[in-house]
């Protein structure tokens, strides 16, 4: 598992902390390893347990998508330490996607118009 995160740091942007709101990689050991993003879509704290636990809520980007919510510690879901759930080994870190780019996207380079293109159809 160690080999494939080292590998994945390689290629893969990650950010230090995950928020609400941010994608995920997760990397799963199960009978095969499983490489797959989930959506963060709410991180609360669990009050019934002494030590620091959050209830972290994900929606898995599978078809169809699968809500699910993993009890983890803070180390476990910013990709700071690998953990087992069920026996399995699981990573999870947030990704960085370069959002302050997304904001204000690069306009269109111009391109030709290709006959029967899609673009030219809806026109």
């Amino acid at each position: 598992m160690q080999k494939l995160i080292t590998e994945l740091q390689q290629i893969v942007n990650f950010k230090d902390s995950t928020d609400i709101g941010d994608l995920v990689l997760i990397v799963a050991k199960e009978p095969q390893i499983s490489v797959f993003y989930a959506l963060v879509t709410d991180i609360e704290r669990d009050t019934s347990r002494k030590n620091e636990w959050w209830h972290v809520s994900l929606t898995l980007l599978t078809l169809p998508p699968q809500e699910i919510t993993w009890t983890l510690r803070i180390p476990q879901f910013t990709g700071m330490e690998v953990f087992t759930m069920g026996g399995e080994e699981r990573f999870v870190k947030a990704v960085d996607f370069g959002t302050s780019a997304l904001a204000s996207p690069p306009p269109p380079a111009p391109q030709e118009e290709k006959k029967g293109s899609f673009l030219k159809r809806v026109k």
